[in-house]
């Protein structure tokens, strides 16, 4: 199930900063569970669950955010991507020579509970082939540009639902370098200017001249946002 906030990048930036030593394993499972409400990975609490990991080796969390056409983050096997593709989202758990994934789905229980799921699934080696923070920040800047002026003519990717920006929370944990703060930050920013594009009351041609822009962009987004979760552990 596609979220409109994903709980996949908090959790990958909490848990980087927890397993590099810059906040404690309460602090980062409190600060995902403000956003998420409780949260468990089967029929464990996710506290628990990140322990037992560390125990086993756990090393670090990369995040996949996939979309038709481009698995980013992910590197199989087919299920496992298939799976993290119908969810737009992913967390993927390096211990030692073994990776794990992670799929959210929503926990409703009655008319009060409220949490997030995390169902386990086995997970190919993590990708090689991401692009460093620097390049994906470069990418950004040049998609903007590009978008801007292509959608200049077609009115702006805001149009209709100004309200929904504050629904993506783009924020990094402590330990993370300024540039991803501000990388993750701006690609937040579009983000929610994507999930806010309106067609109503365009052309086909104009649609067509802002789809192919919005999914430029939506893919540098998706970029920007994966490289700066990872950056904490690039050389400074």
């Amino acid at each position: 199930m596609r979220a409109e906030s994903p709980i996949s990048p908090p959790l990958v930036a909490w848990g980087n900063a927890w397993l590099s030593g810059h906040v404690g394993l309460d602090e980062a499972v409190d600060q995902v569970e403000k956003l998420s409400g409780p949260a468990l990975v089967g029929s464990l609490p996710l506290r628990r669950y990140l322990a037992e990991l560390r125990v086993d080796g756990l090393s670090e969390l990369r995040l996949a955010l996939p979309a038709p056409g481009d698995p980013l983050g992910l590197s199989g096997p087919p299920a496992f991507n298939a799976a993290a593709l119908e969810a737009g989202e992913a967390v993927i758990a390096v211990l030692g020579d073994r990776t794990l994934g992670l799929l959210p789905s929503p926990d409703l229980r009655g008319s009060s509970y409220s949490g997030v799921l995390f169902a386990v699934h086995e997970s190919g080696p993590p990708r090689a082939d991401l692009p460093s923070l620097a390049e994906a920040e470069r990418e950004l800047t040049t998609s903007m540009l590009a978008a801007t002026e292509a959608l200049a003519e077609v009115g702006g990717p805001l149009q209709g639902h100004p309200g929904r920006l504050e629904r993506v929370n783009g924020a990094l944990a402590p330990g993370y370098p300024a540039r991803a703060h501000r990388v993750s930050a701006l690609a937040s920013r579009l983000s929610a200017a994507l999930l806010a594009a309106d067609d109503r009351g365009l052309t086909a041609s104009q649609i067509a001249t802002r789809s192919v822009a919005l999914r430029t962009l939506d893919s540098a987004v998706r970029r920007a946002l994966v490289s700066a979760h990872h950056a904490i552990f690039e050389p400074r």
